[in-house]
């Protein structure tokens, strides 16, 4: 059993979130936990910080590991932008009903 929380605690441990930008056309971001949506317009990202919005023309991911939480993306970048984290305790939903 002491095995098994330990496997678990390393899948949640947080991975370092860092963006590095090169002339607005390529983008190389660390700490991603999931992709929602992408387009050629828009790519929608989680991470730990917060839900990430890449708006620009000509998007297109390169690399993406969900292992390392790395992406790889090219294009004419326009804007980033987050939006406010997720309190890790439930949706609003899910504290009216407890």
């Amino acid at each position: 059993m002491m095995q098994e929380v330990r496997t678990e605690e390393k899948r949640t441990s947080k991975i370092p979130h860092n963006i590095i930008m090169e002339d607005r056309k390529s983008l190389s971001i660390s700490g991603v936990v999931d992709v929602d949506s992408f387009d050629e317009q828009t790519v929608v990202l989680f991470t730990d910080l917060g839900e990430l919005c890449i708006r620009g023309s000509n998007l297109h991911i390169n690399k993406i590991s969900v292992e390392t939480g790395e992406l790889t993306m090219e294009g004419n970048i326009s804007s980033l932008a987050y939006t406010e984290q997720m309190k890790k305790s439930g949706s609003m939903l899910s504290k009216l009903f407890r």
